[in-house]
């Protein structure tokens, strides 16, 4: 059957609404059609290119991270429809936010930076390189260069002192956080180590991303039917966990799985990635089935702005899952098809009539709740039907040419890093969801689920 919004409305999934973006999903064209439209609506939410703003950051309340995330989703969608209107954004920005170690540790970000927040940056290298988006000129170091420094970096930060290993969810430990060992982050160091073991056939790397999966099991941030739980307080030696479920945290460790299944072809990792996909289920609507939305926050209403953007990063990873382990395909598309056709639906508000909200099982009725999140994961969850239309990304072996250099970023761990005074300012912002989720790990995180 033919999943397109104007079926979905006349099965009755979907109300009549003026608008909206026309979709087909078995159709190429009309895809790249909404796409197109949608990553325009993206695009009006980024300020850096603007005099006397700065490349690579989106205006407040957003921060920094999710800068990162946009612009991979710039270099997916340039990817996979061919149009190049945002490249040259998208470079300066990558460039401008490269930083010290050359590793995406920009000064003014370093000190509220945290794990997850470099590596949203290190996967959009990755992204860039596994798609042959244009290299920097010059010195500049390449986009592999990029993702290898941060893997290096992130590397030297993994800690022993509690909890048999893991990284922390900040970096420094002045930052409220320093004390929690989250599963983006450690989900994230997983996703770049296995892609940079797939492109680069180098088995420290797989080393590494098996090391970082079988410690997350072992303490209990992925559950043995393979939940993703938020994370845990090293100063508990990770006793207790935090239950919340995130769809990022599933969608960044099914790509790593995926990738380790391509190098290995192995039992082991087919097996990992086909439970991930099945414990997806709980992100999709028993009312609108094969609707995505987010299980902790959409329906209560209490989703924040980074909560928002989420569902952009599991359809962004099931997409690339499909290219290099094709066999999930028919586990992913129909629920990826669905889901577009929903978004598409209720793209249907703002002057334009084309902007999309953040509840796509809303029967094609905009929920008013407009950002940068709600754009990308509409932008996301239609582009990566696009799987057929592209070759699926490069290795070394099969026509990569980003420049590699393994002993990136490795300076990292010997240089101190001077900052400027810590005002309270700095640690207050680094802490609010921090102390948000502690309390969850010792209150049973009601708020979320209600």
């Amino acid at each position: 059957m033919k999943f397109t919004s104007t079926a979905l409305l006349a099965l009755g999934f979907l109300s009549a609404t003026t608008g909206a973006i026309e979709l087909n999903v078995d159709d190429p064209a009309s895809i790249k059609k909404g796409a197109k439209i949608v990553a325009a609506g993206l695009r009006k939410w980024y300020t850096g290119d603007k005099l006397g703003d700065t490349p690579g950051n989106l205006p407040d309340p957003y921060y920094w991270w999710e800068a990162g995330a946009m612009f991979n989703a710039f270099v997916d969608y340039w990817y996979y429809t061919g149009d190049d209107t945002y490249n040259a954004i998208t470079k300066q920005a990558m460039i401008h936010q490269i930083g010290d170690f050359s590793a995406f540790m920009p000064p003014n970000q370093t000190k509220t930076l945290g794990n997850d927040d470099q590596a949203f940056w290190g996967m959009a290298a990755m992204s860039a390189a596994e798609n042959k988006f244009p290299d920097p000129e010059g010195n500049t170091p390449s986009w592999l260069t990029l993702a290898q420094a941060v893997f290096n970096t992130q590397a030297a930060r993994w800690d022993m002192t509690a909890c048999g290993g893991g990284l922390k969810w900040q970096i420094f430990t002045f930052n409220n956080g320093y004390n929690y060992k989250n599963t983006i982050s450690n989900g994230c160091f997983f996703n770049i180590a296995a892609r940079l073991a797939k492109y680069t056939g180098n088995t420290t790397y797989s080393d590494w991303a098996e090391k970082t999966f079988e410690w997350e099991m072992n303490i209990g941030l992925i559950s043995p039917d393979y939940h993703f739980f938020d994370g845990s307080d090293d100063r508990l030696n990770c006793s207790k966990v935090s239950h919340i479920q995130w769809t990022y945290n599933a969608g960044v460790h099914m790509a790593g799985a995926a990738a380790l299944w391509n190098m290995t072809q192995s039992d082991k990792w087919r097996n990992h990635l086909t439970n991930i996909i099945n414990s997806t289920d709980i992100f999709f609507s028993k009312d609108q089935a094969d609707v995505m939305f987010e299980v902790a926050c959409e329906r209560n209403g209490k989703c924040d702005v980074d909560q928002r953007s989420f569902k952009a990063y599991l359809c962004r990873w099931m997409g690339w899952t499909m290219q290099v382990a094709p066999w999930t395909r028919d586990m992913i598309m129909p629920k990826l098809k669905v889901s577009a056709a929903a978004a598409a639906a209720q793209c249907n508000a703002g002057e334009d009539q084309t902007t999309c909200g953040l509840r796509w099982w809303k029967n094609g009725q905009n929920d008013g709740s407009f950002g940068v999140g709600e754009q990308m994961s509409a932008l996301e969850v239609m582009q990566n039907l696009l799987v057929d239309e592209v070759p699926g990304p490069v290795s070394m072996k099969t026509g990569g040419t980003s420049k590699s250099d393994p002993s990136a970023g490795g300076n990292s761990k010997n240089t101190p890093i001077v900052f400027d005074d810590i005002t309270t300012g700095d640690k207050a912002g680094a802490g609010i969801l921090t102390t948000i989720v502690l309390v969850g790990i010792l209150g049973g995180a009601w708020w979320m689920v209600s």
